[in-house]
């Protein structure tokens, strides 16, 4: 009986850690690989994920063991997630206290789920960590992905657009395409930008007076001929030179090609 106890209180204190463990919300989900089958894969995986600011890696029954040498090595530069990894036996426990959970799978399965986009549950991740709920995705072994029965445990559905003659993805791969899409998700990823090397873009009347120096140049060689075709010639050149996106250095660089061109011309 005084066994008996000490085994109640032990599970009781876990239990009681477990919850203040879980008092703050995460401000990213969890990604839980489920039985991976090779240690390189999982290295990969952790890489993924750590190239998109996550860390939250869950590992559950991995065929090989843990920890793992193969991951470790793989995981170049992403070894804490794999340090701070937690190792469960089964899918229930890895995800128990999330208050939604995705399950990635690139075939068709005969289960009444939501099947989301990548982006589209990326974004609903998003909302849910925000209102204070824990999310999990799931991902499933190399060989034959996710179980049905682990599916079973997901509320929703990830498929990626894929070839359907060749579907299959690595997991690395679908990590870090979830991982991307969380960061596409928050935000974080610029459609476009501009490095602009050491220069600003140009202002209008530095445009203008490049403009008028073409045109000097131009009269002054006879290009614009008949003169009937004079004005609207110039009309075409002002704008195409409003269209161009200039900076600084491209007008300094145009302003010197014309004084070089004259000068060449004036030596010959």
């Amino acid at each position: 009986m005084e066994e008996a106890g000490v085994l109640a209180t032990a599970e009781g204190e876990a239990y009681e850690a477990q919850m203040e463990n879980t008092l703050e919300t995460p401000k990213i989900p969890a990604f839980v690989l489920v039985r991976p089958q090779m240690g390189e894969n999982i290295g990969a995986a952790a890489r993924a994920m750590w190239n998109f600011g996550l860390d939250r890696m869950r590992i559950v029954a991995p065929r090989d063991g843990w920890p793992n040498p193969s991951a470790v090595a793989m995981a170049s530069g992403a070894g804490r997630l794999l340090d701070e990894a937690v190792i469960y036996d089964d899918v229930s426990g890895s995800v128990g206290d999330a208050a939604f959970v995705f399950a990635t799978t690139a075939r068709d399965r005969d289960l009444t789920k939501p099947v989301f986009s990548p982006e589209a549950a990326m974004t609903k991740a998003a909302e849910l960590i925000s209102q204070g709920q824990r999310v999990a995705v799931l991902f499933g072994p190399e060989r034959a992905g996710l179980e049905n029965d682990d599916i079973s445990r997901a509320n929703a559905l990830v498929s990626v657009p894929v070839n359907p003659e060749f579907a299959s993805l690595n997991l690395a791969q679908c990590v870090l395409l979830m991982g991307y899409e969380w960061m596409r998700a928050h935000g974080a990823v610029v459609p476009e930008q501009i490095e602009m090397a050491g220069t600003v873009w140009a202002e209008n009347s530095e445009i203008e007076h490049l403009a008028r120096h073409f045109e000097d140049r131009l009269d002054a060689a006879g290009f614009f001929y008949p003169e009937h075709k004079a004005t609207s010639m110039k009309v075409n050149l002002r704008n195409m030179w409003s269209r161009l996106p200039l900076t600084r250095a491209d007008v300094q660089m145009l302003h010197g090609t014309l004084r070089q061109m004259v000068r060449w011309k004036e030596r010959g």
